[in-house]
């Protein structure tokens, strides 16, 4: 029962919080305490269950204890727990960024309620042990994740939300080709048992038919090249708290489910699939970078840091070696913390000169020192400098590039870096550094101590995730044990099979 309630938990907390909210939805005070409470609980249901997977290595349900392959199976190893882990842990920090950042409106508009079966779907794609019901929870995520981006029914944000809704529909309509190919190879949906049946039969062709048409839709929703262009078109509509929830934990969902299929599931023809992972890679960090480079608003180069970035991860699984895969699980929790905090601190900088164009915008410093330096720890830690989380990410992906002689890949990613310094030094310049264009001799300006003091909700969260920044970067080894768990766990299925199918 203990290990059940392990796994179950990460989902009923949501559904029931978001339940709650839906019929409190006329009493915003009732919402705020009650989601409040609930990322709360979810985030102590997360740690519990990383406690139980480091104790138990893998926990499998069955759900009504139907026999395997039958039914639905839940399983929880060490990078599910990772990754339930930290969508809590950045769950909570943008719940409490929401009380003073969303509008009450959009709050009586359902927010919270969508925000939890955000959560719900998130987790529930993490722990999925059967392919239809991972496709049942990308289609939660879908249906929340829409609703949140047109909050507010302005213009910009219906039309980014149109772009975004028609690329998921197309990525979800080629998935459930994909599991319909699956079932009809294998008679089966349990991940386990299609990657046993694989194995048995590695040389059917029509296994890297199906691979490819995994890959499209999982590429589609980690935004990677040449894919990407909903992001950002839509990511910098919304309301700021919708932003940074959907940067930090969205695209990660993609990788997360390249990491369990191209580890697990495909295999077989490990020089094409992860030869074609590889390019794609590279070619989301340049076309990434560039767009960041390009960009004139805090929002859209954030927005196309993303993409650079999940270019990152992916070239972890490309190279396809135990420290590579722990490199790429290294940096999804680095990322997932920095992107989030960074859109929080946009939307700071929108709270105090109600923009976030560049143009627009300057001489923050000046008036907002713990602030700028607040923006300054994620910003050089996105970019790699040590002693961040950020440096020990690529550090450890360029390590495993050297040991697998992937030159290429190494330059590419230095190059990446050095411009991704070069964009959020862009940033620093024209929004903390140069002289505000609009600001008037004499003219008032809130200061730092005001600000903290009637935004708590908004600074606490960038405090604490540019603190966890900090930590990281100066005491990675705990992170780094559990990534290299995950990594050991992925290249080594056999026992992820095993206890999947002997239940």
């Amino acid at each position: 029962m203990e290990l059940q309630a392990a796994v179950l938990l990460p989902l009923l907390i949501p559904f029931v919080t978001a339940l709650i909210c839906l019929f409190l939805r006329k009493n915003i005070r009732a919402q705020n305490v009650v989601s409040l409470l609930g990322s709360l609980a979810l985030l102590a249901a997360a740690a519990f269950l990383l406690t139980q997977v480091e104790k138990h290595d893998i926990l499998v349900i069955q759900v009504a204890s139907w026999p395997v392959p039958f039914g639905i199976t839940l399983v929880a190893d060490m990078l599910s727990a990772l990754m339930v882990g930290i969508s809590a842990f950045v769950g909570l920090m943008v719940n409490i960024y929401a009380l003073q950042n969303i509008q009450t409106g959009h709050k009586a508009f359902g927010f919270y309620t969508f925000f939890h079966f955000l959560l719900m779907g998130v987790n529930g794609a993490f722990i999925a042990g059967d392919i239809f019901n991972l496709y049942v929870w990308f289609e939660v995520m879908l249906i929340a994740s829409f609703t949140l981006l047109a909050l507010g029914n302005e213009k910009e944000q219906l039309i980014g939300s149109v772009k975004y809704m028609l690329l998921s529909f197309i990525a979800s309509s080629i998935l459930l080709i994909g599991v319909a190919m699956i079932y009809g190879l294998t008679g089966s949906l349990n991940m386990a048992d299609v990657a046993l049946h694989f194995r048995e039969n590695s040389d059917d062709p029509l296994i890297t038919v199906a691979a490819m048409l995994f890959l499209l839709p999982f590429a589609i929703k980690s935004a990677m090249f040449p894919l990407y262009f909903w992001l950002p078109a839509s990511y910098h509509t919304p309301p700021i708290a919708v932003s940074a929830i959907f940067a930090g934990l969205l695209t990660k969902v993609g990788v997360y489910t390249l990491l369990r299929f191209f580890t697990l599931i495909f295999v077989h023809d490990i020089s094409y699939t992860h030869g074609i992972l590889l390019v794609a890679s590279l070619l989301t960090m340049v076309s990434g970078v560039m767009g960041a480079v390009s960009s004139d608003s805090m929002r859209k180069i954030l927005s196309f840091h993303i993409i650079s970035q999940i270019g990152y991860m992916v070239l972890g699984l490309a190279l396809f070696t135990p420290f590579a895969i722990a490199g790429a699980v290294f940096y999804i929790i680095h990322h997932i913390i920095v992107k989030t905090n960074l859109f929080l601190i946009t939307g700071v900088v929108e709270k105090i000169k109600g923009t976030s164009e560049l143009d627009k915008v300057g001489g923050l410093y000046k008036h907002f020192p713990i602030l700028s330096l607040l923006f300054l720890i994620p910003a050089l830690s996105l970019a790699g400098l040590p002693p961040l989380s950020g440096f020990w990410a690529k550090f450890i992906l360029i390590k495993a590039g050297l040991e697998t002689e992937a030159y290429f890949a190494i330059a590419i990613a230095l190059a990446t870096g050095i411009l991704t310094l070069y964009s959020m030094l862009k940033i620093w310049n024209n929004v903390f550094w140069i002289k505000d264009p609009e600001e008037r001799s004499g003219e008032s300006m809130l200061s730092e101590a005001a600000l903290f003091r009637q935004n708590p909700a908004l600074l606490l969260p960038v405090v604490v995730m540019a603190l966890c920044t900090l930590f990281i970067g100066f005491y990675s080894t705990p992170l780094m044990k559990y990534a290299l768990i995950a990594a050991n766990q992925l290249m080594a299925p056999s026992g992820y099979i095993e206890m999947v199918l002997q239940q």
